[in-house]
């Protein structure tokens, strides 16, 4: 199964049984389960803005990447690993958006992004497309394997919460 597949699956199945309880769940000075939510929506309107900014420039927009980035795509798309307690990157922090709109829109955020994605390695390839923040360069096959392992990553964090009394 495609990774995006799998992770629209996993994101639909996870919000359909989200009750507005569960939703405000949080442990202290953590996100809440709507709040990762959001964050997980982030990360996909702001990858496909990336992208579509990469198919209007019809040229990859990549930097060498570090030792740092190299150890850390190793560790996120190598190995399906995680770690915790990372600092998000600002642009992908909670901001208040509507839950309603998130949970609206999320499945069809992971959808386009997909397509995205797909047109853009059709356009331009198969090589390093665009950086990733924290992991470098990645290719637009990386680019979906790395949102499957931090959607799932965080679609664990929602879990626990919606378990918590």
């Amino acid at each position: 199964m495609e990774p995006l597949t799998k992770l629209l699956q996993a994101v639909a199945s996870e919000i359909a049984s989200l009750s507005p309880d569960q939703l405000s769940r949080h442990s202290e000075g953590k996100w809440s389960a709507g709040e990762v939510l959001e964050h997980l929506y982030l990360t996909y309107t702001g990858t496909i803005k990336g992208f579509e900014r990469l198919m209007a420039a019809g040229k990859p927009t990549i930097t060498p990447a570090t030792l740092k980035q190299r150890a850390a795509k190793i560790v996120v798309i190598g190995l399906r690993h995680m770690p915790s307690g990372r600092e998000s990157p600002k642009m992908a922090r909670p901001r208040g958006l509507p839950s309603e709109k998130v949970l609206s829109e999320i499945v069809g955020k992971i959808g386009e992004m997909d397509a995205v994605l797909s047109d853009c390695e059709g356009k331009l390839g198969r090589g390093q497309l665009l950086d990733h923040p924290v992991l470098g360069p990645l290719t637009a096959r990386e680019w979906k394997a790395f949102h499957l392992t931090h959607g799932l990553h965080h679609l664990k964090q929602i879990r626990r919460l919606k378990a918590m009394r």
